[in-house]
């Protein structure tokens, strides 16, 4: 999956091995409006990202890889078990941690120790879940054509031709990944949970749950700037640690994977580019 500014594509390689396409416009508002234009509302963007459009990306490969089978599955059913997968995932990486800081607490009386305790168990969850289930073969797949999407786009930062033999000579790993921006998210969680202290139970998830909003604009603001001071030695150093996470979620792709994700991006730029002289062509006024 491939997102620009106005449009996303999707490349799916089919059982019969023909690579099919679907382009996308993204909400205006959300890319290119307000939100959009918004220091701090903008991370907002990054959550719909992996949830919305990864959602949908991969329910069309779905639909792609079983010929159509998968569509016959009532979108409401799909969708429902969408939010199964996200009530999952806030429960693990965000109120887990809390119950597990709490027990920290209630032993030790501590509230710095059960500040510690949710902020490591976070931690640990995070690179313990990415890491276990890249062992699936279904998801070092997965992991692969996420290694061709970054090795894709450094090819066309450093104006190389999109073709596998130049590609293939890049590093998977991207300093704008989502998997940076989930590293940053669970840091700049340690900081601002450590404001909010330690509340009564209750009050401790709720206040995890509320501010995830403001915890991913924060985390968006510094993976934009790392990835546009990336040549800065300070900022370096800084990302070096989403770098290395993304050892286990990406991994070197073969070059039919590398296609699939050419395909993409060049949907993707063309549908860019098109909308870009459709917006600058004159309108009649009736």
């Amino acid at each position: 999956m491939m997102r620009g500014r106005r449009y996303m594509a999707v490349a799916v390689r089919a059982p019969s091995g023909r690579i099919v396409v679907r382009t996308e416009p993204l909400p205006a508002h959300l890319y290119t409006g307000f939100i959009g234009r918004t220091p701090f509302l903008r991370g907002l963007t990054m959550l719909w990202d992996s949830i919305g459009l990864g959602m949908r990306a991969l329910l069309f490969s779905a639909d792609v890889a079983t010929e159509g089978e998968a569509a016959q599955m009532n979108r409401a059913a799909q969708w429902s078990t969408v939010g199964v997968a996200l009530a999952f995932g806030i429960g693990l990486f965000f109120i887990a941690p809390v119950l597990l800081g709490a027990l920290a607490q209630s032993a030790s009386s501590s509230g710095l120790l059960a500040h510690v305790a949710e902020a490591v168990a976070r931690l640990v969850l995070l690179v313990g879940y990415v890491g276990v289930i890249g062992l699936f073969p279904d998801i070092k797949r997965v992991y692969a054509y996420h290694g061709a999407e970054h090795m894709t786009i450094h090819a066309h930062e450093a104006g190389d031709a999109l073709v596998p033999e130049r590609i293939m000579r890049y590093p998977p790993a991207h300093p704008r990944c989502g998997t940076a921006f989930l590293l940053l998210v669970v840091a700049i969680s340690i900081l601002v949970f450590a404001l909010v202290g330690t509340p009564s139970l209750p009050l401790r998830i709720l206040s995890r749950i509320v501010l995830i909003p403001v915890i991913a604009g924060l985390a968006y603001e510094v993976l934009r700037f790392g990835g546009s001071q990336f040549s800065n030695p300070v900022v370096k150093l800084l990302v070096a640690p989403g770098l290395a996470l993304q050892s286990l979620t990406t991994r070197y792709p073969d070059e039919a994977q590398v296609g699939v994700a050419v395909t993409a991006f060049r949907e993707l730029l063309r549908s860019e580019v098109e909308s870009e002289i459709e917006a600058e062509r004159p309108h009649a006024v009736p």
